[in-house]
């Protein structure tokens, strides 16, 4: 049987996991009443919950009698880390860019890098049938930007399609027939290149993902580069420090629609899913035995972000959580780095707290949510920006960020971006009343700016950001301008007590909600911060006038989620993350202490 491996690589939202679907369809990997729900490879809740993929999946559809393994990628930047290693196991790429949107920051982060890999790009212009289609800017905007990206003559004599995914339809021409996915199946076959590697040599297996079965156990999944790997076979497994573990593959597993099946053996350029590899990680090499020779471990991007993860010392500390010491938390972590690439620990300077390092708000946001249903509780500080040393000259991360807004929004969104220290680099009017607008602003310019500028755009800015490269020190940017109102006894909140705080800015509780001392109750509409009594109740007189029994009529609170949360935050502040509740506090909580020690800083 011949054999295609081919990654889908898109910015967020342009339809992958929904291609995906109709392509599982289409190839007959579905039974006839078999009940499949939609984007059935997002198998993640959080995944289905927000629409995006986190974690990259592998499936198989078979096309005549060529086998079709399909990885589907992730379309944010900062889960690159499943982008760089599923590039890793493939031959070719598929394009997937909006007839509408056309390439995204994320879009020219995936293309890199499958262009770095020489691997040959199959575009698919999708969701063609939207009123705002425009296919034929769109595919002149994509020669732009492979242009920009340094492709290879080869490289831009992709073959194009126009496609919706949604029922299931590819065409060569953006108005002409379709009726299924046939055009695409035949390029994909036609232009991705079959696996190379010699089928007699010695082993090379990289290891590039890891999964876990209840029955089999951990699952390492990786590709035959070289030779053939059979049941109960004696290998090698090259670690990263150059050691060799010699073992012996007890299963063997080939993807086959949404199935693993069990298999004696696989071919070169296979890819394939071992179990019994106790102890094994992500860049590993399984190899020949008799004759060892590992693949080079991955690259991958290095993190631009940190937070650091500490035990929950509030009052409410382990009401609600299940695992709360720091051991519990330390060894979440470093189970995470198992299968999690991209993400780095480090010492925080004390023994019940660790600083984690990431690509992004978003990815650490995750990483914490995921933590939070398992029952973790814990206090997370602000986001950090990292810097490097360069010659001598201190540097920081620099971010492409993309806006598209109403024309009405141009003035608000282009004063707060120079308030962050950002530079305007692009600026496009398609005449549909919309602007997109592109500028390069420090990591540490976007910490809080989505909120803010969703506010002032009255929810209709879409952004997107992408690390385009490293700088040197832009200066003081600045962040928040507003202070909190900060709880300054505990109890439950009142009615009465909140609505005589509403002229001093937004509020974050409601009424009935249990609170501490130092625990923040809303934000301030001035600079500073101001200590609060939002449990004071209404008192009871013999006096009673027309007026006395109103009923108190409050502005709705606004409730942070936790990214909001995260991005809102100061240094002198944390996020208390429990399963059931994220609440914002001052680091130090009594109101006495907290003067002294902005005194000493």
């Amino acid at each position: 049987m011949s054999l295609r491996n081919v990654a889908i690589i898109a910015h967020v939202d342009h339809g992958k996991t929904t291609l995906v679907d109709t392509l599982l369809r289409q190839s007959g990997a579905f039974r006839e009443n078999q009940d499949v729900r939609e984007r059935v490879l997002d198998s993640g809740d959080l995944e289905r919950e927000r629409g995006i993929t986190i974690l990259a999946k592998n499936t198989a559809v078979h096309y005549g009698g060529t086998k079709i393994n399909i990885v589907d990628t992730p379309g944010h930047a900062d889960f690159g880390g499943e982008v760089e290693r599923a590039l890793k196991m493939v031959d070719g790429v598929m394009l997937l860019v909006d007839a509408s949107e056309g390439p995204l920051p994320q879009t020219r982060y995936v293309l890199r890098k499958a262009l770095e890999s020489r691997l040959p790009p199959l575009v698919v212009i999708n969701k063609i049938d939207r009123p705002d289609a425009r296919p034929k800017a769109v595919l002149d905007e994509l020669y732009d930007l492979f242009i920009d990206l340094d492709a290879t003559e080869d490289q831009l004599e992709f073959p194009v399609l126009y496609a919706n995914a949604k029922d299931g339809i590819a065409r060569a021409d953006p108005d002409g027939p379709g009726e299924d996915l046939r055009p695409l199946f035949e390029a994909l076959v036609t232009h991705v290149p079959a696996p190379a590697g010699d089928p007699e040599g010695p082993l090379q297996l990289l290891i590039a993902n890891l999964d876990y079965s209840d029955y089999l156990g951990r699952l390492a999944i990786g590709r035959v580069f070289s030779g053939r790997v059979r049941v109960g076979d004696t290998v090698a497994v090259a670690k990263r420090d150059g050691s060799l573990e010699t073992t012996r593959v007890t299963k063997l597993h080939i993807f086959d629609g949404l199935e693993r099946v069990a298999a004696e053996e696989a071919e070169c350029g296979e890819i394939v899913a071992l179990a019994g590899f106790e102890g094994i990680q992500i860049g590993e090499t399984v190899t020949s035995a008799d004759d060892p020779s590992p693949l080079p471990p991955l690259h991958i991007d290095e993190p631009t972000i940190a937070m650091v993860f500490s035990v929950n010392n509030s009052p409410f500390a382990g009401r609600e959580g299940r695992w709360v010491t720091s051991r519990n938390i330390r060894e979440r972590l470093e189970k995470e780095l198992l299968t999690n690439v991209s993400i780095r620990l480090e010492a925080a300077g004390s023994a019940d707290s660790v600083k984690v390092l990431g690509r992004g708000e978003l990815q650490l946001a995750i990483l914490i949510e995921t933590m939070r249903r398992e029952g973790f509780e814990m206090g997370v500080s602000n986001p950090q920006v990292l810097t490097r040393e360069e010659d001598g000259v201190r540097r920081e991360p620099l971010e492409l960020f993309s806006i598209d807004v109403p024309e009405t929004y141009m003035g608000v969104v282009l004063e707060k971006m120079a308030l962050r220290k950002g530079k305007m680099v692009k600026m496009v009017n398609h005449g549909s009343g919309r602007v997109r607008i592109d500028f390069h602003v420090p990591t540490r310019g976007l910490i809080g700016v989505r909120t803010e500028l969703l506010t002032d755009t009255r929810g209709t800015a879409v952004m997107n950001s992408l690390l385009e490269g490293w700088v040197e020190w832009q200066g003081e940017v600045l962040r928040r301008q507003t202070g909190v109102l900060v709880a300054d006894r505990a109890g439950e909140t009142t009615a009465y007590a909140l609505s005589n705080l509403e002229d001093r800015g937004e509020l974050f509780l409601g009424p009935g909600t249990s609170v501490y001392e130092g625990m923040i109750a809303g934000e301030n509409s001035r600079a500073d911060d101001i200590d609060v009594n939002v449990t004071k109740p209404k008192k009871l007189t013999n006096m009673r006038s027309s007026t006395a029994e109103e009923a108190i009529r409050l502005t709705p609170p606004r409730p942070l989620n936790l990214e909001q949360a995260l991005e809102f935050i100061a240094d002198d502040e944390l996020v208390e993350v429990t399963p059931t509740a994220i609440r914002l506090r001052k680091r130090i909580l009594p109101a006495n202490q907290r003067s002294k020690w902005r005194k000493r800083g």
